[in-house]
């Protein structure tokens, strides 16, 4: 929580709509009663004095403002909203009055850059409340608002600007690390949120015991069986110390919106979940992050109370408007991989041309690690080939849109031929498809 607390003493005072249209119809008031009584003229500049008395006099009675407080959260998460709220003390501002503010905000925290919040009297002052929901990674700040009330005659305004130091910073969204579903899911799966031993599952032989009705009879080592007289089948444990690659196109595609937020911060909540399934299964996570060139590599992390440092990594992949270059980003990436690792790759593409040299340079990844693809499924294009042609316009949008579709389902399917583990869904069911990828890929045993 933040206080601002710096605003000028004096605040200025200007009329209200309702003191300027008093003065507009008094006009046509004072040329009627010109024309009929021409001695009475000086009724109108009576009228118009009196008048801004009364204007004078509301915005004395007014009062000043005493105190201010703005309450804003020091830290948010992209697409989770956060409350914010202002507290205003005015001497003598009645409880019938009208206030408001108005705050300068970092675009990243509220669309446009400008947010009007009305205040309501209570019984401790005047308050507003707002809910934010952040559209960007990043520092976003409240650098300045104006606080506007007025008098008991409501024919004057009063207003003060207010400087702010509030910060607030964005970090990425985490939140389906927090939920029930994940947690139960963890304290009952096979690796749990202690770490164990586990017999039965994975590829990793652990031991021989005792066959016992229910086991896979496909386990049954007949050798040690005919030794013992006794039936004996293998164990085996979930393979772990697993190296595990997330890598994130940060080019002008994935910075594009979906549903409100960046194709980016939607790959990072993802990543971020199956990174943390990943840590309590005891394997080593890495981020990577590249545009036109290589951004972020952090160190393998290999204990889930260091997930922290993770998410402060992904916080620090930045927008930019500018091609990947795949080229450089994967040969790098490859060349600093001692050893068969599952490379994550969240990417898009627009273009023939980037979709090759994409191709190009994950078929050589594949050639040494395992390599997942995720993209999102292109909403917008599946909307504009359902839509109704109405006119050539509409025939023209989804002929093109046809042949995007086509060109995304090749590009796709030459990854698979590859033997690229693609995964496709939309953007709110991406982190789900993600960690049942990875839970696949790791019961077969193929990484180490």
């Amino acid at each position: 929580m933040s206080e601002a607390v710096a605003w000028r003493r004096w605040p200025v005072a200007y009329p209200t709509a309702r003191a300027t249209l008093l003065l507009a119809a008094a006009a046509p008031l004072a040329l009627i009663v010109a024309a009929l009584a021409p001695a009475a003229w000086i009724v109108a500049p009576a009228f118009g004095g009196a008048l801004l008395l009364l204007v004078l006099l509301d915005a004395l009675f007014a009062g000043g403002l005493r105190a201010v407080r703005l309450h804003a959260p020091r830290d948010a998460e992209v697409g989770e909203p956060v409350a914010l709220a202002l507290e205003a003390e005015f001497a003598s501002a009645p409880r019938w009055a009208r206030a408001q503010a108005a705050l300068a905000i970092d675009p990243r925290l509220h669309p446009g850059g400008r947010l009007v919040l009305p205040l309501a009297a209570s019984a401790d002052g005047w308050r507003g409340d707002a809910m934010l929901t952040p559209n960007r990674r990043g520092t976003g700040a409240i650098g300045r608002f104006w606080l506007r009330w007025s008098g008991p005659l409501g024919l004057a305004h009063r207003q003060v600007r207010v400087d702010s130091d509030a910060l607030v910073r964005v970090r990425p969204n985490i939140a389906p690390v927090r939920s029930p579903a994940l947690q139960i899911f963890l304290r009952d799966a096979q690796f749990g949120m202690i770490a164990r031993r586990i017999r039965g599952e994975g590829t990793d032989f652990e031991a021989l015991a005792e066959y016992e009705p229910g086991m896979d009879r496909r386990r049954i080592d007949w050798k040690s069986s005919a030794r013992h007289a006794r039936l004996f089948a293998k164990e085996y444990e979930v393979e772990r110390n697993n190296q595990i690659v997330f890598a994130f196109d940060c080019g002008q595609t994935m910075c594009e919106p979906v549903a409100g937020l960046p194709r980016i911060d939607r790959a990072v909540t993802a990543a971020l979940t199956t990174a943390y399934v990943a840590l309590k299964a005891q394997d080593r996570v890495a981020l990577y992050g590249f545009a036109a060139r290589p951004q972020v590599l952090t160190p393998f992390v290999t204990h889930s109370r260091d997930f922290v440092r993770l998410q402060h990594a992904a916080a620090t992949l930045d927008y930019h408007a500018e091609e990947p270059n795949f080229t450089l980003a994967l040969s790098q990436l490859s060349a600093r991989l001692q050893r068969r690792s599952l490379i994550v790759l969240f990417s898009d593409f627009t273009d023939p041309t980037s979709a090759e040299l994409m191709i190009e340079n994950v078929g050589r990844l594949v050639e040494r690690h395992i390599v997942m693809f995720v993209v999102m499924a292109d909403a917008e294009l599946a909307e504009i080939v359902a839509a109704p042609a109405l006119d050539m316009q509409a025939v023209a949008m989804a002929v093109t849109a046809t042949a995007l579709a086509r060109q995304r389902a090749l590009v796709l399917q030459r990854l698979r031929h590859l033997g690229v583990r693609v995964v496709e869904a939309p953007h709110d069911r991406i982190g789900v498809r993600l960690l049942d990828a990875y839970l696949a890929v790791k019961r077969q045993g193929s990484i180490g």
